[in-house]
């Protein structure tokens, strides 16, 4: 009886160690999903004519606090045909990709407005403080935009924020913050002129061009629809157009600094009799000489195989993007291949899935797992600077992400194996020591993997891609989130903080 008793005991014993295992592998699990994958998306901006939504709020720790927080917030612009961005300005950088569709893009650069036509695949960069709209100008295409907003040094504690210079009602412009003796003062109008631009718009931040749509379409959208003198003559009667002020030619340091004054984006954006498009110059507007924008989808890879390929831009290729010190990466890996782990010793990398489906592999400094989650298009995730990661295509077809890193220069990522890899360049004794075995056995690993950066199909690629869920289930998924966020901090959080040290924590820019 004693022996049946002490069988019993034994049994549950093994029976609680192995819940309580499989329980804390789940959690942990969940928590790495809840870090590096941003499903915590904000609408700011819902009209008919348009949505933007941004993604953030990555970071480690829970409550609404977070010992560090995601750097980057990623966007998405969504335009239906014939639809207008309003003009506006952001205290952050914005860096645009432009995803399908294409769009005309108008803003100021250095004191001169400068107006692009961007198509699919190009890359394009707008300093902070500096006003710009978009314009779907397609009759029958929306238009898609991914976009990174980062940090500037005005960001302060607010975050990013934009400041609507049209706008009316809703928005409400900038300019209807002060008084309106102090507009028709300064605009050299009547009270009744300022009350009119400012009183007009009532559709939103993204507005339809087409005035058949909108009973009350915003002075924007009519001037954008006009000819360039109509445009010439009817803002003569809304704005007194004062003639440009001579500019003595900037110093190399201010000339880093974008400056511009409203009269002088008026002016330019409705039309100037000197500001007459040459012919042939498709993609620029007014006497702004501001830069073009990069394709990526024309480029040559940096690297290819028979696996993948990937390439990185960044400031020595397209100089706009030291401004923002923002980089720019796109990969393609077949059916199973996995991009290499590695790390990246300069900066923090966001990915953003456009194509397929995979999985991101991503490690702890102290060693253990903190995420290996499947990723569908769509879907956006972050991996903070040195922590070691992988990327994984599914089998049954082709896995392309797009993405950003927090550094405009070269990032020289190191990858942890394959031919190119530290292990190979410093192999010898001492890693044969650190790992405990002879260096011959060593060599026979390290060489048994004859490619590089993007590996041959892999055993633990996803056999299938993750089913989408809809809507209605990732609000669901959100909600049991936000309780495990509770339980994640009292379980986990210590050993973290105890495995990155100082140095770690200094190390995202």
């Amino acid at each position: 009886m004693g022996s049946y008793r002490k069988f019993l005991l034994i049994l549950l014993l093994l029976v609680e160690v192995s819940v309580g295992t499989s329980y804390e592998v789940e959690v942990e699990e969940k928590w790495g999903e809840g870090l590096f994958l941003l499903h915590d998306s904000k609408e700011i901006v819902r009209t008919d004519a348009g949505v933007m939504r941004v993604v953030s709020k990555g970071g480690f720790g829970g409550g609404g606090v977070s010992i560090f927080q995601s750097p980057m917030h990623i966007g998405f612009i969504t335009m239906e045909p014939n639809t207008l961005f309003i003009p506006q300005y952001l205290n952050a950088h914005l860096t645009l990709l432009v995803r399908r569709g294409e769009t005309r893009i108008g803003h100021i650069y250095k004191d001169d407005f400068t107006e692009r036509r961007l198509k699919e695949g190009d890359v394009y960069s707008i300093r902070a403080g500096s006003a710009f709209y978009l314009v779907n100008p397609a009759e029958g295409q929306r238009l898609h935009i991914i976009c990174s907003i980062s940090n500037s040094n005005t960001l302060g504690l607010y975050g990013f924020q934009s400041f609507f210079i049209g706008g009316g009602i809703y928005p409400t412009s900038i300019l209807s913050g002060f008084d309106s003796l102090t507009l028709s003062t300064a605009f050299n109008v009547s009270s009744e002129e300022v009350s009119e631009i400012l009183t007009r718009q009532l559709s939103g931040a993204i507005v339809p061009l087409n005035t058949t749509q909108s009973p009350t379409p915003s002075i924007w959208a009519n001037f954008l629809n006009l000819e360039q003198h109509q445009r010439h003559d009817h803002l003569k009667r809304v704005v007194h157009l004062e003639e440009e002020a001579s500019f003595e030619e900037e110093d190399e340091e201010r000339e880093q600094q974008p400056t511009w004054s409203l009269r002088k984006f008026m002016n330019n954006l409705f039309g100037h009799e000197g500001n007459k498009r040459k012919k042939g110059d498709e993609g620029r507007r007014g006497s702004g000489k501001g830069p073009d924008s990069y394709n990526l989808f024309n480029r040559k890879p940096d690297y290819k195989n028979d696996y993948g390929w990937s390439l990185a831009l960044d400031q020595s290729e397209y100089s706009p993007l030291k401004h923002s010190d923002i980089g720019v990466y796109l990969v393609n890996l077949s059916a199973g291949a996995m991009m290499a782990p590695h790390i990246n010793p300069t900066a923090t990398e966001y990915g953003i899935v456009l194509r397929g489906s995979g999985s991101i592999q991503i490690v702890y400094p102290n060693g253990t797992l903190a995420m290996n989650a499947l990723v569908n298009e769509g879907d956006v995730f972050w991996v903070p600077r040195y922590f070691p990661f992988c990327q994984i295509a599914s089998r049954t077809g082709p896995f392309e992400f797009f993405g950003f890193t927090t550094t405009a220069r070269k990032n020289m990522p190191q990858f942890l194996v394959g031919q190119n890899s530290i292990l190979q360049s410093m192999r010898g004794p001492e890693f044969a020591a650190a790992f405990g075995v002879s260096e011959e056995r060593l060599r026979k690993i390290l060489d048994a993997q004859r490619e590089a950066v993007i590996l041959p199909s892999a055993s633990v690629a996803p056999s299938e891609p993750m089913d989408p869920k809809g809507e209605e289930e990732e609000g669901e998924r959100g909600e049991k989130g936000k309780e495990k966020e509770k339980m994640k901090d009292v379980m986990k959080i210590p050993e973290v903080i105890k495995s990155l040290g100082n140095d770690m924590m200094m190390g995202f820019a």
